[in-house]
């Protein structure tokens, strides 16, 4: 059995499933990224995840051009291979192989790069996890298993990754279990929507939009590198918030404090920023933040 997979998701379930049982005879996974004025390099999170458990990895650029591997392939045999949050598009010789993807999504819902985030940006209550095998259509494969989840008001795709991660393996290592075999379920192709990635426009926040937009960004991008508003001539990232619905009118970006959280005016409610990041400073809490702006909000 292999695994080959890259991102946070991917590492997730690398430890799920090696905690359920699973042994992987190869662990592929994309190079490192490199960042930074010494260029230093940044192992990816499964490789990360991998150190962890005391498993070594296979670093590859693009895998259909990778031919150690794909002579491997042939050689090795896997039966099954889990890919997960690879950022590839998996092609021949890999392609014909049972080739398993766990999915944080309710196929076919939100096929994609991005289907915890969409759910949170839509406002969605529910959402769930697939076991599918990879087709040649994007996260079109036949479904193996999947679980419904719900989506709490409270939750942010942070509470999500993890939670969809560990339903995935459990349903997963259930699935392979089964002594009849492997069962796919074609999908229904007419209920598709799509989760495509999330762009660099997206993360910008509006005050301007309804109060419940803002703050379902908030929810939905914690995990991607945050949010951020300008509040003055800067730019603040936003990363805990909550709908102020008691507070209306007013002028959009506006922010008020009387020395607890302060509450940004938005489109039609208010925002509570409840933790905050101004550029160049730590995490810290709204009130923290609003406390040393020192007068320049205004009062509630």
């Amino acid at each position: 059995m292999w695994f080959i997979g890259t991102g946070q998701f991917a590492a997730m379930c690398l430890e799920g499933l090696t905690r359920r049982g699973l042994t992987f005879t190869r662990i592929i996974t994309g190079k490192p990224t490199v960042s930074g004025r010494g260029k230093k390099e940044h192992p990816s999170p499964v490789e990360v995840m991998a150190g962890t458990l005391g498993l070594t990895v296979t670093r590859t650029g693009k895998l259909t051009e990778n031919q150690e591997l794909i002579d491997a392939l042939e050689a090795e045999n896997p039966g099954v291979i889990f890919v997960i949050d690879f950022g590839q598009i998996i092609r021949e010789p890999f392609l014909s192989r049972m080739c398993l993807n766990i999915h944080p999504s309710f196929l076919p819902e939100y096929r994609g790069a991005a289907p915890i985030q969409r759910a949170i940006l839509g406002g969605h209550e529910r959402t769930g996890v697939t076991v599918f095998r990879i087709a040649q259509e994007m996260d079109a494969g036949g479904i193996l298993a999947q679980s419904a989840a719900d989506i709490a008001p409270s939750d942010y795709a942070s509470d999500m990754f993890p939670r969809l991660a560990e339903t995935g393996c459990e349903i997963a290592c259930d699935a392979l279990k089964n002594p009849g075999g492997l069962t796919f379920t074609p999908q229904d192709d007419s209920l598709a929507t799509v989760a495509p990635k999330i762009s660099k426009a997206e993360f910008e926040l509006k005050p301007e939009d309804p109060a419940l937009k803002f703050v379902n960004t908030v929810r939905a991008l914690d995990m991607s590198g945050g949010a951020w508003v300008m509040a003055g001539r800067k730019r603040v990232k936003v990363w805990r918030a909550c709908l102020r619905n008691d507070i209306t009118g007013g002028t959009p970006g506006n922010i008020l404090a009387d020395g607890g959280n302060p509450v940004m005016i938005c489109g039609d409610f208010g925002v509570e920023l409840q933790e905050v990041q101004a550029e160049g400073k730590r995490r810290m809490t709204g009130r923290e933040w609003a406390l040393g702006m020192r007068g320049k909000l205004c009062k509630l």
